[in-house]
Formats: C-alpha cells, structure tokens, sequence
C-alpha cells in the first residue's frame, strides 16, 4: 500500500506531517470510518489536536499539536497571521499582474452546500499570488499565500481572477489532466494502449510552513517539494509548452 502521510517533524509538543493527496485531514461527516489522518494520529499518539486543515486532494504540510498548550498557542498565532504558509498551485492562464492581492469575501453556497462563492454578505478573506512560471500563457505555476483560511479559498480565489486550478473538479470542472491536451497532435499511443493522465486531483500543494514554536519560541521552518504528480506535470509542461516570462 502507497504511503498516504509522513512524519516530517515531532518533539513533545508538536507533530508536522507531509499528507498525500487523497488522505482526509479529519474524519468525514457522513463516514466516520473513513482513513483520516487526525485519526491515525490519534491511533499513534494518544490525544492530538488539530490545528488546521488542508483539502482531501491537497497534498503538503499540515501541523498537529500534541497537548492543550500547544493547540492554543499555535490557534492564536493562526488567528493573529503569524503563521507562514505558502502552496504551490498550477492554473489555467496566466494571472494578471504576474503578483496581487485578491480581497473578497466569501461564504458558502446555499443552492450547492459543497461549494464556496464570492458574496459580499460572507467572511473577509485575502490571498496573495506570484506567478512563478507561464507556459505560453496558457499554463502557469503559481506561488500562493493566504492570510485567512477560508475554507477552499485558494481555489475559489484563483477561480475568481479567471485562473481556477488546471485540475479542480468543484470549480473547474475537470477531474483530470493528460498529457495529450497540450501534445495534441504530436501525441501518439500505441495500439491498444489507453492513455494515463498526468495528475487526477487538484492542482495544489501546502509547500512550506513556518512558526514559532509554541513552547520554546524558536523558529521553524519546513519546506516540501512538489510531489511526484505535479512535478510530472510542470516537468511536461516546461518541455512542451515551453517558459515564457
């Protein structure tokens, strides 16, 4: 069985965990019983606590604490912005500018529940991006920043700018990514091979996360890189498409 989470860091008060795309953070509300990963914490340590979340599909860094001390002191600090987090997404076109400030606010559908909407009626939220690479500019790698953590913000927010996340089945419509619809006409698969898509979740990764550690105070600082489905996917989209800007 692939590896679905892995203990980056952990001392007596806290625990940093790489998850995979695929793994829930907590457990469903409809099927409790499903793999979670604040349950195989709970399995492994005893009492936990969470501190934040990241999307089922989202792979990267999310950070549990171990005892009631540390839970509030890391909460506050997410309260007061003193938490540095950066992800990694990769999105339709090229944002312009190349970096802003997206400010909206936003709230929760009430004719699809699952989904988030921009409405003036919902909660502050604020995210920055940089564009990292464009691909002819119909393709970008972007580094995204949120100063509130809004749930699905990041893919809310870059949808509304005209530049949703390439694989977002939610807010883009699309469940997957083939190597074909950028190759095009110089793609080509033997008899009776099917194609495999690059990546099938979505296009986004927790990539860093920094803090001041809740009880001794010292800075921390972790740092994961793209994980195996995204880099395929830059890694193509650099050699076909091409950089520009």
């Amino acid at each position: 069985m692939k590896k679905d989470h892995e203990i980056v860091f952990e001392d007596d008060h806290i625990v940093v965990v790489n998850k995979s795309a695929g793994l829930l953070t907590i457990p469903d509300r409809y099927q409790h019983d499903k793999r979670n990963l604040s349950s195989l914490m709970i399995e492994r340590y005893g009492e936990i606590f969470v501190v934040h979340r990241i999307d089922r599909e989202t792979s990267g860094l999310i950070m549990f604490a171990k005892n009631a001390e540390a839970h509030r002191e890391l909460s506050e600090a997410f309260s007061e912005r003193k938490i540095q987090k950066t992800y990694l997404a990769i999105v339709q076109g090229t944002p312009t500018p190349l970096e802003d400030r997206i400010e909206t606010f936003l709230v929760k559908s009430e004719t699809e529940r699952s989904k988030i909407i921009v409405f003036k009626k919902g909660k502050w939220s604020i995210t920055d991006y940089k564009v990292l690479e464009s691909y002819d500019r119909k393709y970008s790698l972007v580094e995204v920043i949120i100063l509130t953590g809004r749930t699905h913000q990041i893919r809310v927010h870059m949808k509304h700018i005209g530049n949703p996340l390439l694989v977002d089945s939610k807010y883009n419509n699309k469940e997957e990514f083939k190597l074909s619809e950028i190759k095009k006409r110089k793609f080509r698969l033997g008899k009776d091979q099917e194609e495999r898509p690059l990546i099938t979740r979505h296009t986004l990764h927790a990539a860093t996360l920094g803090f001041d550690h809740p009880i001794t105070g010292k800075y921390m600082d972790f740092d994961i890189p793209l994980p195996k489905d995204m880099k395929a996917v830059v890694n193509q989209m650099r050699k076909v498409v091409g950089i520009v800007g």
